[in-house]
């Protein structure tokens, strides 16, 4: 049974201790960012769609109420029934209430961060009711009882290895294979009897559309599509940021989405819903779950414009190398690090910190969100609300008081690069974070100031 640990730096340390998983893992997602970086290059006006989205999202948490007033009047008049959750607790008895009138006790349900935010699997087994997750790589992860590491590639802390011995304990393959193409026709196999025989689909919601009351789900496998149209009743669960205000709209965010994830042109699959199907009940759940608050904070709502592609996680240092499940959080990485405290300040205040502020994460972000501004942001909040370990705000304090006396620090330097030398011990040890995976620097013989004074003192 999968743990989280509640402390990113030392969840990250664990996932550390492996070295090829590491590599793996950084090699692997550096290589999608790569993909990414072609992708966008290959449109001139890339820089003009990010601007635009950007735009679109800024006019919809600007006219949030509005929009969600008209995307719920033209919902219904399409047939959809329309369900309003304030947190997740009431989203989770939303879904469950819809299963239990139906006398529904089994369910297939297509990758949605929604809902791995409002822990429903969790809820739904307790319940009794079996959910199976039809998406390949929340599959894998469901059966090792763990959560998605990655908002798009949920299983990409794995190797091909692990999901050998996983399909052999539970779907009955060969053991020691390792063959995606055999593994992937396996769990599509084991899939397809859960979609002929299951009566209640859900699936997320990548964008729902205001003027005309429907919703697109994108996914690369079509398992979204094959529940939502085997099944009699099709829910789709969204927090409310999901909103544009026109279908033509949708244009600009399907170019910008699958070329920022993976690289592709566009997902393989970019299915419109607008109403039930003849003899379907169809609903969509609106959930809040703390957006509104954010949505309050000037310096934070520009977060509520991400469309979910993962490029920030692809990019980031931090992430790449400490592994998705070192967030605790449903979405990890640079954008999880800026949503998490606005749920949680208590338990997600470590998050902000676990970034380097280089802006990669901006920089590749299609929505342009302010990405390292916001970290460095919350930075403040948390340290001025009291969330920052004692022993973090000491050193900090400590730092300004050498950091703003130049002699003072001058001398520092000095003694810590002659004790570096006389006695290596003091910094090569277990209790200097640094060292537990890297090598301690040569201490220089002199400082840079000593030797620009020496050689340039006199220009």
């Amino acid at each position: 049974m999968y743990k989280a640990e509640t402390d990113h730096a030392r969840a990250s340390e664990t996932f550390n201790r492996d070295e090829s998983y590491v590599d793996w893992h950084d090699e692997t997602l550096w290589f999608v960012r790569q993909k990414r970086d072609k992708a966008a290059f290959q449109i001139p006006e890339w820089e003009a769609l990010r601007e635009t989205a950007s735009h679109i999202k800024h006019y919809v948490l600007s006219h949030m109420e509005e929009l969600l007033v008209e995307f719920e009047q033209k919902a219904l008049a399409n047939g959809i029934q329309v369900h309003w959750a304030a947190d997740a607790a009431e989203h989770n008895r939303i879904v469950g209430e819809i299963l239990q009138k139906h006398q529904v006790t089994r369910m297939v349900k297509s990758k949605s961060m929604l809902t791995e935010e409002c822990h429903l699997n969790e809820y739904l087994t307790r319940q009794g009711i079996e959910v199976i997750d039809t998406d390949l790589g929340e599959r894998i992860v469901q059966l090792r009882q763990e959560p998605p590491s990655h908002i798009v590639l949920p299983a990409i802390h794995l190797k091909k290895k692990d999901i050998g011995d996983l399909f052999h304990k539970h779907l009955g393959t060969e053991a020691g294979a390792t063959d995606p193409q055999y593994l992937t026709e396996a769990a599509r196999q084991h899939l397809r009897e859960k979609f002929v025989t299951r009566r209640v689909a859900l699936t997320g919601v990548n964008f729902a559309v205001a003027s005309t009351g429907g919703f697109m789900v994108c996914t690369n496998e079509g398992n979204a599509d094959m529940g939502a149209h085997l099944a009699d009743v099709h829910i789709a669960c969204m927090g409310f940021e999901k909103l544009i205000p026109e279908a033509r709209h949708l244009g600009v965010f399907l170019r910008l989405l699958a070329r920022s994830a993976t690289g592709q042109p566009i997902t393989t699959y970019s299915s419109y819903f607008q109403r039930p199907r003849p003899g379907q009940e169809m609903h969509i759940v609106i959930v809040d779950n703390g957006r509104s608050t954010q949505l309050g904070r000037p310096d934070f709502r520009n977060s509520l414009k991400c469309i979910r592609c993962g490029a920030c996680m692809n990019t980031c240092p931090v992430y790449r190398r400490s592994g998705g499940h070192s967030y605790h959080n449903a979405v990890a990485g640079p954008i999880g690090a800026i949503l998490a405290p606005n749920l949680d300040m208590t338990k997600n205040a470590d998050l902000p910190f676990a970034s380097t502020l280089c802006g990669s994460c901006s920089n590749v972000c299609p929505v342009k969100i302010d990405i390292h501004d916001q970290l460095y942001k919350w930075r403040q909040v948390l340290a001025r609300e009291g969330y920052v370990p004692k022993s973090k705000t000491v050193g900090i304090k400590a730092m300004a008081a050498v950091l703003s006396q130049p002699r003072f620090y001058q001398w520092s330097g000095k003694l810590g690069r002659t004790v570096m030398r006389a006695l290596p011990v003091v910094t090569n040890n277990s209790l200097n974070p640094w060292f537990k995976q890297r090598d301690m620097p040569a201490p220089p013989k002199e400082s840079f100031r000593e030797w620009y004074a020496r050689n340039r003192g006199g220009e």
